[in-house]
Parts: C-alpha cells; sequence; structure tokens
C-alpha cells in the first residue's frame, strides 16, 4: 500500500511535521487531505487556514496534489476528487 505525506503549507511555511499515511490510492490520499482539512478548520478559528493548502507528496517525495484548504470548503458534501 502507497504512503503519502500531508503537509499544511501556510504561507511559506509548513507549521508541522507531514503526517504519514498508507492508503490505497491517490484518489484515497485526496479524501483524505479533503477530512484533514475540514478538520482542521473547524478547529481552528486562524484566518490564515483560508490561505493555507494541503501539499501531498508519495514515497519518493513527488507532490502527488496540492489542495488549497479554501477549495474544500466550496465543494459539496461528500464531493469526490479527480480521477487519478
Amino acid at each position: 500500500m502507497p504512503r503519502y505525506a500531508f503537509t499544511v503549507i501556510i504561507g511559506a511555511d509548513a507549521p508541522a511535521e507531514p503526517y504519514i499515511r498508507s492508503l490505497d490510492d491517490a484518489d484515497a490520499a485526496w479524501d483524505a487531505a479533503r477530512a484533514m482539512i475540514l478538520d482542521l478548520m473547524a478547529a481552528s478559528a486562524d484566518p490564515r487556514l483560508l490561505s493555507a493548502a494541503m501539499v501531498v507528496t508519495d514515497e519518493s517525495d513527488e507532490i502527488v496534489f496540492e489542495f488549497p484548504f479554501a477549495e474544500a470548503l466550496n465543494l459539496p458534501a461528500g464531493g469526490s476528487g479527480p480521477v487519478h
């Protein structure tokens, strides 16, 4: 099962270590990123999160996708991301 690293980027800063998860594929990583973003935004009133992004990389440290936090808010509940 592939491993993905999820890193929150605010401006030029990564305020925390990446969160590593083993998931089936990039689509599962997209769903996990969206869930993490929504959880972070629900837990914090920090307005900087609206300009943040979740950068997801694979085991070879290649960027799989970047997910802007603001985009997660604009998707309908249960909305799915791009199919890879």
